[in-house]
């Protein structure tokens, strides 16, 4: 993990003096930003390889800003969240955020989870180096992309690994449980409802036809189907 840029984003200079220490501890390069319109500068101008922000920031709020990161870029981030608000987890989720932390939180949680979204979004693991091809849309684990038609789709990371995910496990019905504990980790203790978001995320960005492959088993959970393997 060593050299890896973090973008810290928070507007209590406390938290962010705090999660700094707890980062470069563990060998990460930190820069920080108290405001919403920073942030964004900074993203543009550092290129982190992951951002953590939190909701409640001066002049751009953090879903304004994990929106607008989003239109350009599929760096992971964690946002900050109130303990107890669900519609905080669910909003960050729908507008493309990775995972998510309460506040107040323990700074090693935090770092455990950036080293998660990290090692998900940057697997060197040879094995799993792929490409698969099903008519016009093609997965590249390799170089995480995503075409359709020859058109690159932008995905988040997690919506890349769901998507794999499911993929690999074609023509099975997977349960919601078993897409958490296998694409956000098995310590990941999440509301089953984050992978109805992804799903209907990715649906939305694969377009009708290859968003249709992904099928809606009721009361269990989802599949991708294909009439033949890929």
């Amino acid at each position: 993990m060593e050299n890896k840029t973090v973008l810290v984003v928070d507007d209590e200079k406390k938290i962010l003096e705090l999660v700094r220490l707890y980062l470069e501890n563990e060998g990460f390069k930190v820069i920080t930003a108290e405001d919403g319109e920073t942030a964004l500068k900074k993203v543009e101008i550092h290129e982190p390889q992951i951002v953590i922000l939190d909701i409640m920031l001066p002049k751009l709020d953090g879903w304004e800003v994990c929106r607008k990161i989003r239109e350009k870029s599929a760096v992971p981030i964690i946002m900050l969240t109130a303990r107890g608000e669900e519609i905080d987890r669910i909003l960050g989720l729908e507008l493309g955020a990775d995972d998510y932390v309460n506040k107040p939180f323990s700074p090693r949680e935090l770092v455990a989870r950036v080293k998660a979204v990290l090692r998900r979004y940057n697997n060197t693991d040879k094995k799993e180096r792929q490409r698969i091809t099903l008519d016009n849309l093609v997965v590249d684990y390799d170089y995480h992309v995503v075409k359709i038609n020859g058109k690159r789709i932008d995905l988040s990371p997690k919506e890349f690994e769901l998507l794999w995910f499911l993929i690999n496990n074609r023509n099975r019905v997977l349960s919601r449980e078993q897409l958490l504990a296998n694409v956000w980790d098995y310590d990941y203790y999440g509301d089953p409802r984050t992978v109805d978001t992804h799903i209907k995320r990715l649906r939305e960005k694969l377009g009708d036809k290859c968003g249709g492959y992904i099928k809606t088993v009721w009361g269990v959970g989802y599949k991708f189907e294909v009439e033949r393997d890929v």
